[in-house]
């Protein structure tokens, strides 16, 4: 209730008092170079905000943006940009056309393709793109070449490419909340991946990832499996007979939904401390 009446109160005031508003008495570029609009009710990003041509962060979570300014291009040192929460769908070509661009949040917008621009960015390593509209796996995504994180977890995907292999420096996916049936062969190519999370999909049997060297983490809970993925010493499984031998199918029960969300939150901690 509170929200919409303030959406009804912007309403009626003038635009370059709006900027104040939600600006507020900034007039300078933030010491620690971030601008956080979060939670604003925006419905279009404010001028003012692209001003800042030194910003390295931008949090524009949780508002009502479907578009973005050709300004935005102008913030080059931008390295985080956090569009996750809005009504995006599609994505701004502004956002393609920030050249130190590292961490990309998408996640709860309304997208169901990428745009081929989206492989200009060069710097890109963490692209959060969970629970949009995606129906298949948009193939753009196997041209970010320094990519180390995606997350396209709770979409209605069925499939992976076989391009996905050329990521050599992607360490973790997070797949949870798809349509997959079976476990992507195009995975088992990529030996240096150290999470993977196939988490409530419909994937009936697991093959061996022994070979999988660098896996440290594997979470397949909430599938329609008949046997648990046997890996290798020291490789964590969460999910049915995770603490059984390979051997023995005995159902000890899965994690508690709470341990995983804690893996999760610490990998997306570790990254923006990356910055």
């Amino acid at each position: 209730m509170m929200g919409n009446t303030m959406r009804g109160v912007i309403t009626f005031i003038p635009s370059e008092r709006i900027q104040r508003f939600l600006m507020g008495d900034l007039k300078e570029m933030p010491l620690d170079r971030t601008l956080d609009l979060s939670g604003r009710h925006l419905r279009r990003l404010p001028a003012a905000a692209c001003v800042f041509d030194e910003l390295v962060k931008l949090y524009l979570s949780d508002n009502n943006l479907s578009s973005l300014p050709a300004e935005l291009q102008g913030l080059k040192k931008l390295q985080l940009l956090a569009l996750d929460f809005n009504c995006f769908e599609e994505l701004p070509a502004a956002v393609c056309k920030l050249p130190q661009l590292s961490i990309l949040y998408l996640g709860n917008n309304r997208l169901y393709h990428l745009p081929r621009e989206l492989r200009d960015l060069k710097e890109l390593n963490t692209l959060w793109l969970e629970t949009n509209c995606f129906t298949v796996f948009p193939k753009v995504v196997c041209e970010l070449s320094n990519l180390k994180t995606l997350h396209l977890g709770y979409n209605q995907i069925r499939s992976l490419p076989k391009e996905l292999s050329g990521l050599e420096e992607l360490r973790s996916i997070w797949l949870a909340g798809n349509q997959l049936t079976e476990f992507p062969p195009v995975l088992l190519e990529m030996h240096y991946l150290a999470v993977i999370d196939v988490d409530r999909n419909k994937i009936r049997r697991f093959p061996g990832l022994f070979h999988m060297q660098g896996l440290k983490l594997v979470i397949y809970d909430h599938n329609p499996c008949v046997n648990a993925p046997a890996v290798g010493e020291g490789v964590r499984r969460v999910g049915r007979w995770a603490d059984s031998p390979d051997t023995d199918k005995e159902d000890e029960g899965s994690k508690t939904a709470s341990e995983t969300t804690v893996e999760v939150t610490e990998v997306h901690n570790d990254e923006e401390h990356n910055i």
